[in-house]
């Protein structure tokens, strides 16, 4: 889909449709609306859409009436779903060149980054593997920055490319999430990791096997060893031309392609969803696409280890005893629990790559669901100005995030008799003890952990997103990077 900018009057556009965001308790005459909200049939609720066709004196064939709520509510982040609903709305309809209408103080770079990542994210479905040919496509999205304010054409112009920069990313992040475990599996995953970094300037390095055997990752390893598939360990990396900052940012992103629960097998029901427990490192690949066009003032650097956690006849077991590479010994209690695992030696290798913050997104526990649902991130952290740098990074891009306790009572659950500690903490807190797990490796280096177990996927769709992967948290990591000071 193709994201342009136009600057002539609205009645001028020459479209299938013009979208036109409405406003509740504030009465709009154009188009002939006046008489539909006298009526009620146009209220301006979010999210309200009303079609109509051939309006006089207008040169769109359609003017969609898009609600977008109270004005003293209304922002980037609900533009991004009211344009995402509107497309999704017309693109059933298969109307092929939309517009949306930026006039006022939408007519300003942060709402059309916004919009164009609401068309893209809109437009992304989740039906590659469909044959049955009536796939609708959109060809075109405009932008009508409306308003004769000098600059706006151009801060318009900015803002769409750096929304279609981010939307694009973020629907790379799902497309991955969305490839089943027999097409996407460790070495496919790096292997588009690879072809992505070259495509954009960035280095990537791939860990094998043999890498991991002698840095001494036997916690990452021991997972691996009961798929016939190798284990990978993606880095990719991102240099400033001139940095900002001393500082140096691993993303660690949690590869596991499927998780049948290992040994620990999960129950039948809803298993084939387990495609989906690599999104952390989608989303770390993701956000790396963006940046390498966006270029940050800081140095980041992506760490993802892929595997497949399988119940095969080498499949590590309930009590087994491995050594992570930071030398920390961990019994392995019950082998569902493989992300911290393959996590806890990402993070030593973050960190002994120099990485002086690290953040790490995974589909960690289904205690987190239980706690917050499907609405917010759990977000863990051992530094307080790193959590409110990232807090408000995923405020400011519409991406919910709650801070949860990490006390150090918690990690009386971890103990073990056998080892330095176990790898899970028993059923209550079950995403804290997960996360202060992660924190044992970690260290001393600032590290913000986020559980994305609740909303890395959808199960069924919203009027703005396809149901299934969501791409979250690309746009929350790409903003962090991008504002970073000091």
């Amino acid at each position: 889909m193709q994201i342009t900018v136009e600057t002539q009057p609205l009645d001028q556009i020459e479209t299938d449709a013009l979208i036109v965001p409405v406003f509740e308790g504030r009465k709009d005459t154009r188009f002939g609306a006046g008489d539909l909200f006298d009526s009620g049939e146009v209220s301006g609720k979010p999210l309200e859409l009303t079609l109509l066709h051939h309006v006089p004196g207008v040169a769109a064939v359609r003017v969609l009436l898009t609600g977008a709520g109270k004005t003293d509510k209304f922002d980037p982040n609900e533009l991004r779903k009211l344009v995402g609903a509107a497309l999704r709305f017309l693109k059933g309809k298969s109307v092929k060149k939309i517009a949306l209408a930026l006039e006022g103080d939408l007519a300003r770079a942060e709402y059309a980054g916004a919009a164009a990542e609401g068309a893209l994210l809109g437009d992304y479905e989740p039906d590659l593997y469909k044959t049955d040919g009536d796939k609708k496509t959109v060809e075109s999205f405009t932008l009508v920055a409306a308003g004769d304010a000098a600059g706006v054409a151009a801060a318009v112009e900015a803002g769409a490319r750096r929304g279609g920069i981010i939307g694009e990313a973020q629907n790379f992040a799902r497309a991955l999430v969305n490839e089943p475990a027999n097409r996407l599996t460790p070495a496919k995953m790096a292997e588009a990791a690879r072809k992505m970094a070259a495509e954009r300037g960035l280095t990537c390095e791939v860990l094998e096997r043999e890498d991991m055997e002698k840095l001494g990752m036997g916690a990452l390893l021991g997972v691996a060893i009961g798929s016939a598939e190798p284990p990978k360990l993606i880095v990719i990396s991102y240099t400033p031309a001139k940095a900002g900052s001393s500082a140096h940012l691993g993303l660690v992103g949690k590869g596991v392609t499927f998780d049948t629960g290992g040994i620990s097998l999960k129950p039948s029901d809803g298993m084939e969803k387990m495609k989906y427990d690599m999104a952390g490192g989608a989303a770390m690949i993701g956000a790396m696409q963006a940046l390498a066009q966006l270029k940050p003032a800081i140095a980041v650097t992506a760490f993802v280890p892929c595997v497949e956690n399988m119940p095969g006849s080498r499949a590590q077991r309930p009590g087994d005893i491995v050594s992570a590479m930071s030398g920390k010994t961990i019994e392995v209690l019950n082998t569902d629990a493989e992300g911290r695992l393959i996590l806890a030696d990402a993070l030593t290798y973050a960190r002994k790559q120099g990485c002086t913050h690290l953040v790490d997104a995974a589909t960690l526990t289904g205690a987190i669901v239980v706690a917050l649902g499907h609405l917010n991130v759990g977000l863990f952290s051992s530094d307080d100005g790193l959590r409110d740098r990232v807090l408000s990074a995923g405020k400011s891009e519409g991406e919910r995030m709650w801070a949860m306790p990490l006390d150090e009572d918690y990690k009386e659950s971890l103990k073990s008799a056998f080892a330095d500690l176990g790898n899970i903490g028993g059923r209550p807190g079950g995403a804290i003890t997960a996360a202060m797990f992660l924190k044992e490796f970690a260290e001393n280096t600032p590290w913000v952990h986020l559980d994305i177990a609740g909303t890395a996927w959808l199960d069924e769709s919203k009027p703005f997103l396809a149901k299934g992967p969501t791409g979250l948290p690309v746009r929350t990591l790409v903003r962090l990077a991008m504002e970073w000071k000091g």
